[in-house]
């Protein structure tokens, strides 16, 4: 990093400029380098618990007890939240990129170690350790990720790479199969090998990671704006490259007053007077899904153990697949976070878990569960719990001043875990050590009323971040506005359409009356006969920024969203019309679509197809057609024909 030059007040579209970058190999990267020590984190803990009980086992070499093991996940725990406290800290003030190379390097040693673990006390110090390094990805990976995806894919990303631990579990279940395999490994091999693995696996992460950069955003505000430029720079080369294509111009620019080292007291304290109701929000949810995750996650296998006589040797399998049921929850709600928006998402998969979880108590009570009615619904709950629990970690990244961004992250981790990850585990291991099925229920009907309470903070306290700029979600501590811009207001939007070209008005409105049809269609699909909400009925000229969506009254930011959407059904149009039939794979070359984001070419092509934009051929390519935008209209609009 270069040395701090002179300090003082500098205004940027470093921001702007990242948040406008179409999807690239770049945000690969980023995924991929930055995201997989989730893999690895869930990979760690599932092999660890399914490999405990070999290190009790008379020959194991090194002949722990039960309460030992115990012993060895608390320590787990409570290193993860004492090295959140303290890398967190250190990534806002010495930057994202030394800290989560730092993270992941002591996780290495530490996890390697603990495969030559020869007596509980060494077991203990190399478990804390390793919990100190995964405690310290938190906060460091969460930060770069915000500040280095596009503002666009932000949601869809994160809750995605959060949910990724749970590929991780899958993983450690199967591979535990194989590790504690006396055929194949001697029984004071196979649990050693098990640690070695998470380090080799950190090795070849920490490759990629290399070429992760510093976030251009932390640069810029510690006094380092030449290296932030050059950075991003660099950045828009790469994907001009790739895409071919030039980028649009950037947004507005920020205005910051540098500083090289802000105190810690500051940040906390700052932060905290000016957003007091997004502390408690931040503590509700990671308070919340960490009872309900801790508390029956670490005790799944014992349930089916001991209520339903599932045998040990079968567990893994069901833990296997309760961890795709846990990973499918993000990756296929994830998208809606960015469209519908996080405050219904958010408040919605708190509620949903909840309401899940207390039918499941409800039947666990009435005795009328079968093996896998029971597991069905656990899975279930769990599916929407998951994309909630992803969404806690994204919500303290992006509703804090970029200065605290990695603190709040590692705050509140720390809270919910040592709260929730100590209460939920201590409640339900006596409530299932009674043998009482009713009793059991009662601790799942306690985690729905903990997730119940995160998404009623959400309702009252939630912040509608979806598509904007960290820096309009929290402004940064350090951000310089004059008095009148902060009193500026944007003017009417009549009075802005008066000012815009004719041909620019006329394309606005043909945009729009092409959203509507398409957001009451949507609405036909889904409620059958029911007719269209005011607005978004056919020949309905009522459509606008702030009232797109599939009931007519979505966000500001859901009218964002389907303009893009918007956009891109009408590029896939215009390349078929030039160029006839043509092939999946090329009509996504011809438009860019790998530019847009993952999985937004395939639902713009399904969106054209159903509105008869373009036909699907035989041979697996597209055509275009020749019907008319709207076909409904009436006459005197632009787009009417008998």
């Amino acid at each position: 990093m270069t040395s701090t030059a002179e300090l003082g007040v500098i205004t940027t579209k470093v921001p702007a400029r990242l948040d406008r970058l179409p999807w690239s190999r770049f945000h690969w990267r980023i995924v991929i380098g930055l995201g997989a020590v989730w893999i690895l984190d869930g990979l760690e803990v599932t092999i660890v618990g399914a490999v405990a009980a070999r290190m009790t086992e008379p020959g194991s070499g090194i002949g722990l007890t039960s309460a030992d093991i115990g012993t060895a996940a608390a320590i787990y725990v409570a290193g993860a939240c004492a090295g959140a406290l303290l890398f967190g800290s250190l990534t806002d003030r010495y930057g994202r990129k030394k800290l989560f190379m730092l993270t992941l390097g002591i996780y290495i040693l530490a996890t390697v170690a603990t495969a030559f673990a020869h007596d509980a006390w060494y077991l203990y110090l190399a478990r804390f350790i390793t919990g100190m390094g995964i405690g310290g990805e938190y906060a460091a990976i969460n930060s770069a990720i915000d500040e280095l995806i596009p503002a666009r894919n932000r949601g869809q990303v994160d809750l995605a790479i959060n949910g990724s631990y749970w590929v991780g579990a899958a993983l450690g279940s199967l591979v535990a199969v194989l590790l504690l395999n006396e055929g194949l490994l001697a029984a004071d091999l196979g649990w050693r090998l098990a640690f070695g693995l998470g380090g080799i696996l950190g090795l070849g992460i920490m490759l990629v990671r290399r070429h992760v950069p510093e976030s251009p955003r932390w640069l810029f505000i510690h006094g380092h704006q030449a290296e932030a430029e050059r950075i991003v720079d660099r950045i828009e080369a790469e994907v001009r490259q790739e895409t071919g294509r030039e980028l649009p111009e950037p947004g507005e620019a920020v205005t910051v007053r540098q500083r090289d080292v802000i105190p810690f007291t500051e940040i906390a304290g700052v932060a905290l007077r000016r957003y007091p109701r997004r502390a408690v929000l931040g503590l509700a949810l990671f308070i919340g899904q960490a009872f309900l995750y801790n508390a029956i996650v670490f005790d799944l296998g014992t349930i089916l153990n001991g209520f339903f006589d599932i045998g040990s040797g079968s567990i893994p399998y069901f833990l296997a697949l309760f961890a795709i049921a846990n990973f499918l929850g993000p990756l296929l709600l994830g998208r809606l976070f960015d469209t519908v928006g996080r405050k219904p998402m958010i408040a919605g998969t708190y509620f949903g878990s909840a309401v899940v979880a207390a039918v499941l108590a409800v039947l666990l009570i009435n005795g009328s569960l079968t093996t896998w009615w029971f597991f069905l619904l656990v899975s279930l709950t769990f599916f929407v719990a998951s994309a909630g629990a992803s969404s806690a970690y994204l919500t303290v990244s992006e509703v804090f001043p970029m200065e605290t961004r990695a603190l709040s992250i590692s705050l509140f981790f720390a809270i919910g875990t040592a709260v929730g990850g100590i209460t939920g585990p201590l409640l339900f291991g006596h409530l299932i050590h009674s043998g009482d099925a009713d009793l059991v229920a009662i601790g799942f009907l306690v985690g729905a009323a903990a997730m119940a309470l995160g998404g009623l903070a959400e309702v009252f306290f939630g912040v509608r971040a979806e598509q904007q700029s960290l820096e309009n979600i929290a402004r940064p501590l350090t951000a310089e506005e004059t008095e009148a811009a902060w009193r500026n207001e944007p003017a009417p939007q009549d009075a802005r359409d008066r000012l815009r070209p004719a041909h620019v008005r006329q394309a606005a409105h043909e945009r729009e009356l092409r959203i509507a049809d398409r957001t009451a269609r949507r609405e036909r699909e889904r409620a059958g006969a029911r007719r269209y909400r005011p607005g978004t009925g056919p020949g309905s000229t009522m459509y606008s920024p702030g009232m797109a969506g599939t009931a007519g009254t979505a966000s500001r930011t859901s009218a964002m969203a389907e303009q893009r959407l918007d956009d891109e059904i009408e590029q896939i149009t215009h390349a078929l019309q030039e160029a006839g039939p043509t092939s999946r794979d090329r009509l996504e070359q011809a438009v860019g679509g790998r530019s847009w984001g993952p999985g937004r070419f395939r639902r713009a092509l399904r969106e054209s197809v159903g509105e008869s934009r373009a036909k699907s051929l035989a041979n697996g390519s597209y055509a275009p057609t020749d019907r008319p935008a709207r076909p409904d209209s009436a006459p005197g609009d632009p787009h009417y024909q008998r």
